[in-house]
């Protein structure tokens, strides 16, 4: 639940680590309801997962042959810049570790990863490409996911009230355990007023966007769901209208460019390449020029999270340091993977085609009212294999958040599909999360949109769904660092093809660059017809 800016026009749709987080709203007189009875928000406390060993009757298979990680990291400053130029520039992102990887002629090697100089003190790490050693990011019994979240540097704490977030701590760490109890407690809490709230926000989304066509012929989705997300989720997590508050309607505004200043070393912001190289990808911004902003967020979260912040000291945690974590939870977290993943479904919902479009809309319709009474339900919703199958793809075939990192935390072995590497302790791996998802040895036609994929027998696969920050088969728990909120950020998701095709036979978008995802533009919506 899934990310991601820049100075008004460029920040169209903004970062995101899809880590979710989801909280409060006020009951509504609303037809929509949910019964959430099946919907299963579960936590373990285990410390770390547990690892299965093959039963010992299995086939004996062939040693992987050991091979030394090739490539080198090039000569201090000059290496890194090279590879940052390279990233941003010359190749961009894919071909960059698309060439690297047939020029070795393997999935894991050396390489820097942006910003390098002067923002990051050590910008060398090992590339995991493939759907086999890629998940040696999850097993924190390997892997140190301290002050990682976004790569080989760390924004200022002052951006969050001089704390280290969760997302930022280590699952050994006490407070990482109390953080995340107080994530599980918020999703608990509030999971029944996500479908209602949905409903609400994204029906004004859908009226905008036709009165947008019907004046302009044409209309920009970005420029409604920014509100209609945040909107959403401040109702939802927290009973409370923005708009009714002295927040007004600059959350979204705010939130673009807090976010900003602290993911722009790793965002290539379309700006000329001068001023990008100079002003963001070799320095710091200051975050006093972010300060004043910030605390009218923060002030929001606070009058909006009594309850909440009752149960944080609770569980040992002060009143402020839970509110800025609830903040960041809710703006970074879920806002951004909104905005990210919602064009990244449109995008490849909507160029799948008419054929597609019908079924989802014949298999929506028909479980809301089998299942539902007309109305939206989580058993109508669990009554749509179809539906689940094409979200699920999409998370496969572009998750929100590409990057993933982890610090070795002894020697260790990391196995390809084809070799066995020797990895050091205290060595940064670093692994493309669209590649793994895409690995051909696992995945047949794995660079296609199958909308059916994860279908019968096809559920088999989910296991190699990622975008949680573990497989889609796993519950997150207090040891581990999946997402606190992947069952709602999978709801939410659903739930936008669920509103979308209740009302609309079929929609065509144009697709355009954003500094991160996609800019989508509906140029036209076909009404129900059935």
């Amino acid at each position: 639940m899934y990310a991601s800016t820049i100075m008004a026009s460029s920040l169209t749709s903004l970062p995101s680590p899809f880590l979710q987080l989801e909280f409060p709203s006020k009951n509504t007189n609303r037809p929509y309801k949910c019964n959430h009875s099946s919907f299963s928000i579960r936590a373990s406390t285990n410390e770390t997962p547990s690892l299965s060993s093959p039963p010992s009757s299995a086939p004996a298979t062939t040693p992987l042959p050991m091979r030394k990680i090739p490539s080198d990291y090039g000569l201090p400053i000059i290496g890194p810049v090279k590879d940052r130029l390279d990233y941003f520039y010359n190749q961009g992102r894919d071909k960059f570790f698309q060439s690297r990887m047939r020029k070795y002629n393997s999935t894991v090697y050396r390489v820097n990863m942006p910003p390098g100089p002067f923002i990051s003190s050590n910008p060398n790490v090992i590339v995991l490409l493939d759907g086999k050693s890629f998940p040696t990011l999850f097993d924190v019994s390997k892997v140190e996911k301290r002050d990682l979240f976004t790569g080989t540097f760390m924004p200022s704490t002052e951006l969050t009230g001089g704390y280290r977030t969760l997302s930022y701590l280590d699952p050994s760490e006490e407070r990482h355990h109390q953080l995340k109890r107080l994530m599980f407690f918020l999703l608990k809490s509030r999971i029944s007023h996500v479908i209602p709230e949905f409903h609400s926000s994204y029906t004004e989304l859908f009226n905008t966007l036709e009165n947008d066509l019907a004046e302009k012929g044409k209309a920009i989705f970005a420029d409604v769901n920014d509100q209609a997300a945040f909107n959403f989720l401040a109702k939802a997590l927290y009973g409370t209208h923005p708009s009714e508050t002295h927040l007004g309607r600059d959350g979204p505004s705010i939130i673009t460019k807090w976010t900003l200043f602290q993911i722009s070393p790793i965002l290539k912001l379309g700006l000329p390449k001068l001023i990008e190289e100079s002003i963001f990808h070799t320095f710091r911004l200051p975050p006093a020029l972010i300060k004043k902003d910030y605390q009218k967020l923060y002030n929001f979260f606070y009058e909006s999270s009594g309850p909440l912040l009752d149960e944080a000291v609770r569980l040992g945690v002060s009143r402020e340091e839970a509110c800025h974590n609830l903040l960041f939870a809710t703006c970074f977290n879920s806002y951004g993977g909104i905005r990210v993943f919602f064009p990244i479904m449109l995008k490849w919902i909507g160029r799948a085609g008419v054929k597609l479009h019908t079924r989802l809309a014949e298999e929506i319709r028909s479980a809301v009212r089998t299942h539902g009474g007309g109305k939206v339900t989580m058993a109508a919703i669990e009554a749509m294999p179809l539906l689940k199958s094409v979200v699920y793809e999409v998370f496969r075939i572009e998750p929100p958040v590409a990057l993933q990192y982890g610090k070795a935390k002894r020697d260790l072995l990391i196995e390809s599909h084809d070799n066995v590497f020797q990895v050091k302790e205290g060595e940064m791996l670093f692994g493309f999360q669209p590649f793994a998802t895409k690995d051909p040895k696992i995945f047949d036609r794995a660079d296609e949109f199958v909308g059916d994929r994860f279908m019968g027998e096809g559920e088999k696969l989910l296991k190699h769904v990622l975008w949680s920050n573990g497989p889609e088969t796993e519950k997150p728990t207090l040891g581990d660092k999946q997402c606190a909120g992947k069952d709602l950020g999978m709801l939410y998701s659903r739930l936008l093809v669920v509103e979308l095709f209740l009302r609309y036979d079929s929609f065509d978008i144009q697709v355009g660059p954003s500094p991160i995802g996609h800019a989508i533009t509906f140029t036209s919506l076909k009404r129900a017809s059935f």
